[in-house]
C-alpha cells in the first residue's frame, strides 16, 4: 500500500466566541436561530415528550417512554445550540431553561453513571445488546452539549454529568474488557471534546480505541443482521486506518473522519492520515454534489457507487453536510490546506443552509437538486435530527472563520466582523473584515497588533476563484509575492496598528458542467457566482413547465442585487436556449415562497467552453 507523505500542520481553530459577526448575510439568521428556531425547537422537544423522558426516567413523573430510542440526541443538541447562544449574546431566560431540562437529565443518570432514557424506561435488562441502538450515540451528544454549556456559562452540573458517562463507558469497554462498535458514531469526536475540556488522557484513548475495534468482525445487531446493510452501513467493513472508500451511511461516515481527524490532531500520531487523504479524495472528487450534497440514496441514507448522483431523487440528508464542514474543518486544521476551507464554503452556503427556511421555523431533511413542486420544509421530523443540528450549528459558524498556524493567521472565512487572537508569542491582534460577500468578492481586512512585530496573515484564495488582486497599505502585491501556496496567499510582514490588506476576488458568474460519469447530468449545465450554487425557480420562470428550459454556456447573465427578495439576494437574469427570459436565485433559498420546480442542473443549449466541476 502506497503512503501519502504529508507533512501535518497541527493549525488551531480561533473559538467563534473571539469573532462577532456583523454582516448582512449571515446575522440576520443567528438573529432568527436565537428568537425563532431555538424556541421552536424546544417547544418541539417538550411536546414529543423528548424532555419529560428525562423526568420519568429521573423518577419525577410517571409514564412510559415516548418515541424513537435516540431521541434523547434531539435534547442535547439544543442545549448545545443555547450554550453557543448564550456565548454571544447572554439571555437569563433561555439559560434558565436549559437549567430546567439539565435537571432533568441529571436525575435520568442511573447511578454507575449510565444514561439513556430508553433503556431505563423500557428495557433497562437489555442494555448493550445491540450496537445500532444510540447509546453511546446518545453519550456523545450528551457530551458535546455538556462542554458547550460549561464553556458558555461555567456550570458544571452537564459536565459532570458528561464525566460520569464517560467514566461508565471507559470501565465497560477498553483493552482486556468488551468490545464495542458504535452503529452511530458520534461518541468518537465527542470524547476529544470532553479531553480537552478536562485534560483527562483516558478520553481521548477510549476514543482512539473505539475507531480501532471497527472492521475487526465485532459489531452486532440490527445493522449487522440486515443483509442489504451489513457492517458498511456503519463503516465497520474494514479497520479505519485501512479505509479506502466512502461507504454506507453518509452522517455516520463524516462523523467517523471527524474523530479520526480529532485523534491525529490530538496524538500526533499520523496513523491515519493516508485513510483520511484515501477517503476524502473519494469523497469530494467522486460522491460530492455541485451543492455539496453526499449520500445519493434514501434507501441508506448514504453512498451507493461512484457518480452516482442523481438530482431529483437526491437524499442529501442536512445532517451529513453539516458533518461534511465538521470534517473539513479539522481536515484544515490538520494540513494546513485551503481545499477543505473551499468544502466547508460550499456547504455553508448551499448544501447546509438549504436546509432552513428563511424564516428559522421549517426544514429540509432531504436536498434534492430537482423538485417538481412536492418537496417543502416543515416544523418537524419524527426522527428530527437535522432541525436540532442546524441549532447547533449555525451559531457557531464563526469558528471556521479563521485558524492560528504557529507563523501567523490564516482567514478562511470571509465575512463582516470582528476577532480578537492571542498569538502563540501572547501577541493581541484585532482583525476587521468588512466587505459583502458572498455577494461581492471585495473584502478590506484591517490588523491591528498590540505591537508592531512580524507574523504572516494566510488568505484563502477559493477554488472558484479564476483572479484575484491584492493590496497592503494600499500598495498592490505582484508577482511571486501574490502566489498561493496550497491555496493561500501568505502575507507577511511586520504588523502594526492600522494596517490594512484589501483582498478583490473575482466573481464573475461560472457555467459548471458535470464530469462524464455522472450520467444524471449529461448534456446539462449548472451556474455558480462565487459561493453559491444558483437554480431555476418556478415562481420567477412560469413560462414553461418542469425542466423545459435549456439554457446556453454562453449566455450573458446580469448580476442583480435585490435586497428585497428573499432575505436579500443576488438573482442572475438572461435568456434561455430559445430567448426566453429567465431567473435564477441561490440554491439555498428555493421554497421559500410559492409552490413550483425547481432546478439546479438545466438542459444545455450548446457544447462547449464550459469549465467541469
Amino acid at each position: 500500500m502506497t503512503k501519502i507523505k504529508t507533512q501535518l500542520s497541527n493549525w488551531q481553530g480561533v473559538p467563534f466566541t473571539n469573532v462577532i459577526i456583523e454582516d448582512v448575510f449571515w446575522r440576520p439568521r443567528l438573529e432568527v436561530l436565537k428568537k425563532v428556531t431555538l424556541p421552536a425547537c424546544l417547544t418541539k422537544c417538550e411536546e414529543t415528550g423528548r424532555i419529560t423522558n428525562f423526568a420519568k426516567a429521573g423518577g419525577l413523573i410517571e409514564g412510559t417512554f415516548e418515541g424513537i430510542y435516540f431521541n434523547d440526541s434531539d435534547v442535547y443538541k439544543v442545549i448545545e445550540g443555547i450554550a453557543y447562544s448564550l456565548m454571544s449574546e447572554p439571555d437569563p431566560e433561555l439559560e434558565a431553561q436549559a437549567d430546567r431540562i439539565i435537571d432533568l437529565i441529571a436525575s435520568a443518570q442511573e447511578s454507575d453513571g449510565y444514561l439513556s432514557t430508553y433503556y431505563t424506561l423500557e428495557a433497562p435488562e437489555s442494555k448493550w445488546t445491540d450496537m445500532e441502538k444510540h447509546e453511546m450515540y446518545n453519550g456523545g451528544h450528551l457530551i458535546e452539549a455538556a462542554v458547550a454549556y460549561f464553556e458558555a456559562t461555567g456550570k458544571r452540573k452537564l459536565l459532570d454529568v458528561a464525566c460520569k458517562l464517560a467514566d461508565h463507558y471507559d470501565d465497560l469497554f477498553g483493552p482486556g474488557k468488551r468490545h464495542w462498535v458504535e452503529g452511530h458514531e458520534e461518541i468518537e469526536l465527542a470524547l476529544v471534546k470532553l479531553y480537552r475540556v478536562t485534560r483527562e488522557q483516558r478520553y481521548w484513548k477510549l476514543s482512539l480505541w473505539l475507531l480501532e475495534e471497527r472492521g475487526h468482525g465485532h459489531g452486532f445487531g440490527e445493522i449487522w443482521d440486515t443483509k442489504e446493510w451489513g457492517p458498511a452501513y456503519c463503516q465497520d467493513d474494514v479497520p479505519v486506518r485501512d479505509t479506502r472508500r466512502v461507504t454506507g451511511h453518509a452522517v455516520r461516515a463524516m462523523y467517523l473522519y471527524t474523530a479520526m481527524a480529532d485523534v491525529v490532531h490530538v496524538s500526533g500520531d499520523p496513523d491515519f492520515v493516508d485513510a483520511l487523504h484515501r477517503v476524502w479524495s473519494h469523497t469530494v472528487e467522486r460522491n460530492m454534489y455541485v451543492t455539496g450534497g453526499i449520500g445519493p440514496s434514501r434507501h441508506n441514507e448514504g453512498f451507493t457507487h461512484d457518480y452516482d448522483l442523481p438530482n431529483e431523487s437526491a437524499y442529501c440528508e442536512t445532517c451529513a453536510a453539516i458533518a461534511m464542514v465538521f470534517w473539513n474543518h479539522r481536515m484544515n486544521l490538520l494540513f494546513g490546506d485551503a481545499k477543505y476551507a473551499d468544502v466547508v464554503e460550499r456547504e455553508m452556503y448551499n448544501g447546509a443552509l438549504a436546509g432552513i427556511s428563511l424564516t428559522g421555523d421549517k426544514f429540509f431533511y432531504v436536498n434534492p437538486l430537482a423538485s417538481k413542486g412536492d418537496h417543502h420544509r416543515v416544523p418537524w421530523f419524527d426522527t428530527s435530527c437535522c432541525p436540532t443540528n442546524l441549532a447547533r450549528f449555525l451559531p457557531s459558524i464563526g469558528q471556521y472563520s479563521y485558524a492560528q498556524t504557529g507563523q501567523g493567521i490564516a482567514v478562511n472565512q470571509y465575512m463582516n466582523g470582528e476577532a480578537e487572537i492571542v498569538m502563540e508569542s501572547g501577541l493581541g491582534v484585532k482583525l476587521k473584515q468588512t466587505t459583502q460577500y458572498p455577494w461581492n468578492g471585495k473584502i478590506e481586512l484591517a490588523v491591528e497588533a498590540d505591537k508592531s512585530d512580524f507574523f504572516s496573515i494566510y488568505l484563502r484564495i477559493p477554488g472558484w476563484c479564476r483572479g484575484y488582486k491584492v493590496k497592503v497599505r494600499g500598495k498592490s502585491l505582484l508577482g511571486v509575492e501574490a502566489l498561493t501556496e496550497r491555496g493561500y496567499i501568505a502575507i507577511h510582514r511586520a504588523w502594526s496598528q492600522n494596517d490594512t490588506i484589501e483582498l478583490e476576488l473575482d466573481m464573475p458568474v461560472e457555467i459548471i458542467q458535470a464530469r462524464p460519469e455522472v450520467l444524471e447530468n449529461q448534456g446539462r449545465i449548472a451556474i455558480q457566482r462565487g459561493p453559491i450554487v444558483y437554480c431555476l425557480e418556478q415562481l420567477d420562470n412560469s413560462r414553461l413547465s418542469y425542466d423545459a428550459y435549456s439554457f446556453s454556456a454562453h449566455e450573458t447573465l446580469l448580476v442583480d442585487h435585490q435586497p428585497e427578495l428573499l432575505g436579500g439576494v443576488t438573482v442572475l437574469k438572461g435568456k434561455d436556449g430559445e430567448g426566453r427570459p429567465c431567473q435564477f436565485i441561490p440554491y439555498y433559498a428555493w421554497d421559500n415562497r410559492e409552490s413550483g420546480y425547481m432546478q439546479v442542473w438545466i438542459r444545455k443549449a450548446e457544447d462547449k467552453g464550459l469549465y467541469s466541476f
